[in-house]
C-alpha cells in the first residue's frame, strides 16, 4: 500500500512506541497523523471508539495503544490488563471493519509466545503452548486478537495484518521500577547506584536469563514497512534474531555487577 496522501490513525500515539513511529508515518504520508489521546477517547468504551473513527475517518489504522506495565505491574493488574487491551481490541478491530478502514496493522506481543518456546522465537511456535504465567493475561488477550484479525480477514475481506515486537529500548522509555522493562529499569539502578556511590548494582535471579531486544526507531521503522507492504494473515516477528543474557546486558554498562549464584 502507498501511504502518500492517507489519512493515518495511532492509536496509543503519544506512548513510548507511538512518539517514535508518528513521525515517520507523518513523512510517508505527507499529511498530519491522527493521535486519539486518553481520556477523551478511552478505547475500552465502544462508543468513544466509534466516535473515533467518525472523528478522523482514518484509511489507515495502527493499533498500538495497549495496558501492559513491567512485572509488578503485570502481578498486581491481571485482570485489568486482560479485560483492558482485549476491549480495546475488540472496539478498535471491529469499528474498523464498520468504518472500511482500508488497512490495520495490530501490534501483538512476543508475551503471546509459550512460557518454554525455543529462543529465538519463530512465528511456527507461537501456539505450542501457555505463555509465562506473569505475562500470560496481557500476553494471552493480544493472541485472542490475533485470531480475531484473522477471523475477519477471512470472514469480512478486512486487510488485518499483525506484527509482534520483541523488548524494545530507547529513548523515551518508561524509568519507573513498577511499569519499567528491563533495560530502562537497569539504567535507572544504575544511576541510582552512581548518585549514591553503590559499589555494586544487584541484577534478578540468576543473570543467566536471555532477552531480545530492539531499539525502539528500529521498530518504528518496521511498522511503517508492516502498513506498506505486509502481506497475509499470520503474524510476523520484529526483531534482532538474538538474544542477550540479563548478566551480559548489565555488565555492558561497564559497572560490576552482583549476580546470585544459586
Amino acid at each position: 500500500m502507498n501511504l502518500r496522501g492517507k489519512r493515518i490513525l495511532v492509536t496509543g500515539g503519544d506512548g513510548f512506541l507511538g512518539s517514535h513511529l508518528v513521525p515517520r508515518l507523518a513523512a510517508a504520508s505527507g499529511v498530519e497523523v491522527a493521535v486519539p489521546r486518553f481520556p477523551e477517547y478511552d478505547l475500552t468504551d465502544r462508543e468513544a471508539a466509534r466516535r473515533m473513527y467518525r472523528d478522523f475517518r482514518p484509511e489507515v489504522v495502527l493499533h498500538l495503544a495497549a495496558m501492559v506495565g513491567g512485572i509488578g505491574a503485570n502481578r498486581a493488574n491481571p485482570g485489568l490488563y486482560f479485560h483492558g487491551n482485549m476491549a480495546m481490541g475488540l472496539h478498535v478491530l471491529d469499528e474498523a471493519r464498520l468504518h472500511g478502514v482500508e488497512r490495520l496493522v495490530l501490534l501483538g506481543t512476543i508475551c503471546a509466545y509459550p512460557k518454554f518456546a525455543p529462543v529465538p522465537f519463530r512465528e511456527e511456535t507461537l501456539w505450542d503452548g501457555y505463555p509465562e504465567e506473569t505475562n500470560a493475561p496481557y500476553g494471552v488477550a493480544k493472541k485472542a486478537l490475533l485470531v480475531m484479525a484473522q477471523a475477519y480477514r477471512a470472514q469480512y475481506g478486512c486487510d488485518f495484518v499483525t506484527v509482534l515486537p520483541v523488548n524494545l529500548y530507547g529513548p523515551g522509555d518508561h524509568f519507573d521500577l513498577e511499569n519499567s522493562h528491563v533495560i530502562p529499569a537497569l539504567v535507572r539502578k544504575f544511576v541510582e547506584a552512581a548518585e549514591s556511590g553503590a559499589a555494586e548494582v544487584e541484577v534478578w535471579g540468576t543473570g543467566r536469563a536471555t532477552r531480545e531486544f530492539l531499539y525502539v526507531e528500529d521498530c518504528a521503522e518496521a511498522l511503517v514497512a508492516a502498513a506498506e507492504r505486509l502481506e497475509g494473515p499470520e503474524p510476523v516477528n520484529l526483531g534482532a534474531g538474538f538474544e542477550i543474557s540479563i548478566a551480559d546486558l548489565a555488565a555492558a554498562s561497564g559497572v560490576e555487577v552482583a549476580v546470585p549464584r544459586f
